[in-house]
């Protein structure tokens, strides 16, 4: 006789483990998308803007 019966507890373990995955799936996404965007936005920051406009002669208007 196999092991094939799997108890009701264990149903409800696997669906309650699935949605903690699932939402410390989500958490980490959040965060590695922040962390891309505040590494990334350097392109915007007021230091980048500050830089180009002396290198180009600008009067900061």
């Amino acid at each position: 006789m196999g092991l094939t019966h799997e108890h009701e507890l264990h149903k409800r373990r696997r669906g309650r483990n699935a949605g903690v995955g699932l939402v410390l799936a989500a958490f980490i996404a959040i965060l590695f998308g922040m962390t891309i965007a505040k590494i990334g936005g350097g392109a915007y920051s007021p230091e980048t803007r500050a830089a180009q406009q002396q290198t180009e002669g600008g009067n900061g208007s």
